[in-house]
């Protein structure tokens, strides 16, 4: 089987033969829940055209996913007088579950059809609302460890041998006390029973990250944030240098911004992300030392098919925004210079202190990414770099190419890209260095 695995300096992740894996995710929680199979056949093949390498989506989906039943009707636990029959809503043992296997059957076939199209299905076993329902459909099912160790190691044995799947438990919601931590514990555990081979994380809620709830937890591989749609995580670099300082493992903005998505979830305000905002959490997450970046699209993770005031678009249409077909340019960059030398590289830039304008600097032993959000005048210090002139690369985001080139001696420049008003990357290289 297939592996991913840490790499050794816990920045990044790697297949088990060494080489990088770039974590390039797409959020699709509702898939299991609303697609079909003709429908997620039609997602997936475009997805992996575009270029995405992992495909996030709850089992047990947040929109009424319990009680309403897939696109097929099929339920994913067994109903006792409309209730949920697991230990702590009906006093059982965990349940046979031969009577949900047809809903279970389409999880399959979709974690099978993603590996056939090379890509990894990110695994919520629960959205975060079946263990603490702060707010959501519901209902509460894991109240207590032993239903939620009984469920992991359900779901653990059976795609244990799925070389495709990397495990996300949470699902939107914090840890707010100690019986919802054991939960969390306990569910982790039961996966781990059955199946040792599979990465693990956590997906929080908004605004915060996972060593916020789960620090020093063996279970979890790589740590995660959500910077999330409002204004509270809008430089989500911070969030992924909180991790970076709290805990030595790789980490990986979850749930950044989403393209089409209401700003401050509130669509009166007229203002909805788009592409530039997309790629700006990308590029700053990324030159902070996130092991990938993961894209969102607001019409998609809930595959909605009527328009209304929040959602602008159907799920068919949101699979083609601008932004969706940018995010493979961050792995071309990436990919382009030595992967695991990369590290940031703050005392490269000169700062101004206002929100939003942040220049993301990360360096390798003989290269350079400076990020600027909007265009503005980058003053570099390439007397940091070394001895010999610096070439000068203006790689664009919007469609992967190299604008311009130009040569600078090793001391501090004003660095302006070929056009003002949107984000590039100057891709710096020593001369001595393969360009």
């Amino acid at each position: 089987m297939k592996k991913l695995k840490v790499h050794h300096e816990k920045q990044y992740l790697m297949w088990e033969d060494g080489t990088p894996f770039f974590y390039l995710g797409d959020t699709a929680w509702e898939l299991f829940h609303r697609l079909n199979r003709e429908e997620a056949d039609e997602y997936l093949s475009l997805r992996a055209a575009q270029g995405f390498h992992v495909i996030q989506a709850a089992a047990l989906a947040e929109l009424d996913g319990i009680y309403t039943g897939n696109a097929y009707g099929d339920k994913p636990l067994p109903l006792c007088s409309g209730k949920v029959c697991l230990p702590g809503t009906q006093g059982g043992a965990f349940p046979e579950m031969e009577d949900c296997e047809a809903y279970w059957r389409h999880v399959d076939w979709i974690v099978h059809r993603a590996a056939e199209l090379g890509m990894f299905i990110g695994m919520l076993p629960c959205w975060g609302d079946k263990w603490n329902k702060k707010w959501g459909c519901g209902p509460e099912i894991f109240k207590d460890p032993g239903s939620a160790y009984d469920y992991g190691a359900w779901i653990g044995e059976r795609y244990s041998r799925e070389w495709n799947i990397i495990w996300i438990l949470g699902g939107d919601r914090p840890v707010e006390n100690e019986e919802q931590e054991s939960v969390t514990d306990a569910m982790a555990a039961g996966i781990r029973s059955r199946d040792t081979e599979h990465l693990m994380t956590f997906h929080p809620c908004g605004a915060s990250c996972s060593t916020d709830f789960l620090r020093d937890k063996s279970y979890i591989d790589f740590n995660c944030c959500q910077s999330g749609h409002g204004l509270e995580g809008y430089e989500s670099w911070k969030f992924i240098r909180k991790m970076q300082e709290e805990e030595e493992k790789p980490c990986l903005d979850l749930e950044p911004r989403y393209e089409s998505h209401p700003a401050c979830f509130q669509p009166e305000y007229g203002v909805f992300w788009g592409e530039r905002e997309v790629r700006q959490n990308g590029y700053w997450n990324l030159l902070q030392g996130a092991c990938g970046c993961v894209y969102g699209n607001h019409a998609v993770w809930c595959f909605c098919r009527k328009k209304d005031q929040g959602h602008l678009k159907t799920w068919r249409e949101g699979l083609l925004e601008k932004g969706a077909g940018q995010m493979r340019y961050m792995e071309k960059l990436r990919l382009a210079r030595p992967f695991f030398e990369l590290r940031p590289a703050p005392e490269l830039v000169e700062q101004e202190e206002w929100c939003g304008q942040y220049i993301s600097a990360a360096r390798g032993d003989t290269y350079a990414f400076l990020y600027t959000p909007y265009g503005q005048e980058i003053k570099a210090h390439l007397e940091k770099m070394g001895e010999g002139p610096v070439l000068c690369s203006w790689f664009d985001p919007e469609d992967g190419t190299v604008k311009k080139k130009e040569i600078w001696p090793p001391c501090p420049v004003a660095l302006r890209p070929p056009d003002g008003g949107r984000d590039w990357i100057a891709v710096l290289d020593q001369m001595r260095a393969k360009i």
